[in-house]
């Protein structure tokens, strides 16, 4: 006698589908239930800044959290800064020494993520396309030289710096800060670059080569614009890195070349923190670096995923 097949249910089938859906659906829930309580604990700092800029004394210390619900916003913190509406027009010399410190440390920054990144392509560069050997080292013990320089803490180098700009009469200048912070985000420029030049075909250079291009040609025009994404992220990074440095900042100036940081620390008195005043001048300081993040992410993450794939 023939069976026959067994045909399943509409119900049952409905089941076995939403069974087969739960059993995926549950690995994506936890994932996207994890990272959303991870872009929260990351961006609350942001969000308690940006409020307690509006803040009062009284809504400082009760802990308020949300405007509008817990406290009413006053622009106590921005007027300290003669930068709320009724003050902006007004003459402010706290306003005019915080765009003092903000060009103070666009100048600082800029300057020496430009120096950090022709002097680092160069050395990438380098290290990509030609063997060294110093006594026992080479490339790769080179490449992880340049980065265990950011092993060293930087208090660790107070003193020889105060020594050495005494000296060179670098104290409280723009030029020693962007030297100081040329060295220190040297190494970074350095591995990001060199990824990238590690990821250009050797057969480009080789060809520019033939065609009658000298080694610096060959680097110009082929080389580096192919490499080109990389640089802006090297750069872009560099930018964050100094912009929000303070050791070398507070040490290293006193009245004519300090920056943002050191003006958010000083909001510290004989009586108290100025919670608002600080929190106003670190909203003031982060934006810039969130315009950058907005409006240059693809460069970033362009630049940083181009030597991921080989």
């Amino acid at each position: 006698m023939a069976s026959i097949p067994y045909t399943p249910s509409a119900d049952e089938g409905r089941t076995s589908l939403w069974s087969r859906r739960s059993r995926f659906m549950t690995p994506s829930l936890l994932i996207y239930a994890a990272l959303i309580l991870w872009a929260f604990i990351s961006l609350f700092p942001i969000y308690w800044t940006v409020t307690t800029s509006f803040k009062t004394a009284v809504n400082v210390t009760q802990g308020h959290l949300i405007p509008f619900v817990d406290f009413t916003p006053d622009w106590k913190g921005w007027r300290s800064l003669g930068l709320s509406p009724d003050t902006i027009s007004a003459p402010s010399t706290v306003r005019d020494e915080f765009i003092r410190r903000f060009f103070n440390s666009i100048i600082a920054s800029a300057g020496a993520s430009f120096l950090a990144v022709v002097i680092g392509s160069l050395a990438a560069y380098g290290l990509s396309r030609f063997p060294y050997k110093f006594l026992w080292m080479r490339n790769k013990d080179i490449s992880f030289f340049f980065l265990s320089q950011l092993i060293l803490p930087p208090v660790v180098l107070a003193m020889p710096f105060l020594v050495l700009y005494k000296h060179l009469m670098l104290l409280d200048t723009l030029v020693g800060l962007i030297l100081v912070y040329t060295l220190m985000v040297l190494p970074i420029v350095i591995w990001i670059m060199r990824d990238q030049f590690d990821t250009i075909p050797l057969e480009l250079e080789q060809a520019a080569l033939v065609d009658g291009c000298s080694i610096w040609g060959a680097f110009l025009r082929i080389v580096l614009p192919i490499a080109l994404p990389g640089m802006v992220a090297a750069f872009i990074l560099s930018v964050i890195l100094c912009w929000n440095e303070y050791f070398f900042a507070a040490l290293l100036t006193s009245s004519n070349a300090k920056t943002l940081p050191v003006m958010v620390a000083s909001q510290t008195g004989s009586q108290g923190i100025n919670w608002w005043s600080m929190a106003a001048i670190a909203t003031a300081a982060i934006m810039p670096l969130v315009l950058v993040g907005i409006f240059l992410e693809r460069y970033i993450v362009k630049g940083l995923t181009a030597g991921a794939v080989k």
